[in-house]
This record gives structure tokens, C-alpha cells and sequence, in this order.
């Protein structure tokens, strides 16, 4: 469907496209950002280390920005962070020695960062 357009306007008729697929791309992207985050936070309930089951439990995401333009998502456990660091990067233990460390959130933020970057692309290319 194409609708004549004056000369005088064909400036403002541009303008008005771009800034129409601009935000359509930016309200994309939001949305891709929520779904990963989302998939980072389902894949970290399933790999993190189960003693009791609450530190796996914990996970969840938050955000933290959001305008027309962008939006920032955290991805962080609730109910046990005290204890993150201790098990992604080991520590020391009681009766001495070190406990090995039991890797788990670096590989799932590894994934989510090449995932986002996949489907921007994508989506911008469309």
C-alpha cells in the first residue's frame, strides 16, 4: 500500500519511517532481553550445585533499567548470595585446605551474552 507523498514532505515522511522501525527494533530487543535473561535464570536453577535445594531455588531476575530506548535486566539468587562466590570460585575449608570450586554461573553467562548478541543481530537484520 503506497501513498503519494509531496517533495516537500518526502524529508519528514523518512524521518517518520526510521523513527517507526527504530522503536520497533528497540521494543524487539526488550523483549529478547527479558527471554534471555529468563532462559539464564531456568538454566542456573538446573545446573547450580543441590544441597537442600535453596540456593538452586534462588535465582531470579530483576530489572534494574527500563525507558522507551533500552532496558537492563539482573540476574541474581535472592535467597542464598551470601554463598555465590564461595561455591563458583571455591574456597577455604574448616579443617584446612581449599574446597574446589564448583564453576556454574560463568558458563551460563558466557552462554546468555553470545545468545543476546545472536538474536540482536537477528532481529536487526530483519
Amino acid at each position: 500500500m503506497s501513498k503519494e507523498v509531496d517533495i516537500k514532505d518526502l524529508a519528514t515522511e523518512i524521518a517518520a519511517g526510521l523513527i517507526e522501525y527504530d522503536q520497533n527494533v528497540a521494543d524487539e530487543i526488550k523483549t529478547i532481553v527479558d527471554d534471555v535473561a529468563q532462559e539464564g535464570v531456568d538454566e542456573l536453577k538446573q545446573s547450580s550445585p543441590k544441597l537442600t535445594g535453596s540456593y538452586r531455588r534462588g535465582w531470579r531476575k530483576k530489572q534494574t533499567h527500563a525507558d522507551t530506548r533500552t532496558k537492563r535486566n539482573t540476574v541474581f539468587n535472592k535467597t542464598d548470595y551470601q554463598i555465590t562466590h564461595l561455591l563458583e570460585y571455591g574456597h577455604a575449608s574448616r579443617n584446612g585446605g581449599r574446597v574446589k570450586p564448583s564453576v556454574h554461573i560463568k558458563p551460563v553467562e558466557e552462554k546468555m551474552i553470545t545468545e543476546l548478541q545472536e538474536r540482536i543481530e537477528k532481529a536487526v537484520q530483519q
